[in-house]
């Protein structure tokens, strides 16, 4: 990744992106354990699903 996608602190520089590709990195950002799935349709991003696991220690 280069500096515009994460400045020093971590965060994701959300301004330089599209709304599209902004709700891409909100959900990276708070996913701990799961699946993405994109949906596109006509080459262009219509629909993010989120899957989140919880995970238990053995």
């Amino acid at each position: 990744m280069t500096d515009d996608v994460n400045n020093r602190s971590g965060e994701s520089n959300s301004s330089a992106f599209s709304e599209p590709v902004r709700a891409v990195l909100d959900a990276l950002a708070k996913l701990r354990f799961g699946a993405i799935q994109l949906t596109v349709h006509e080459g262009k991003l219509v629909q993010v699903d989120v899957t989140e696991r919880t995970r238990f220690g053995n």
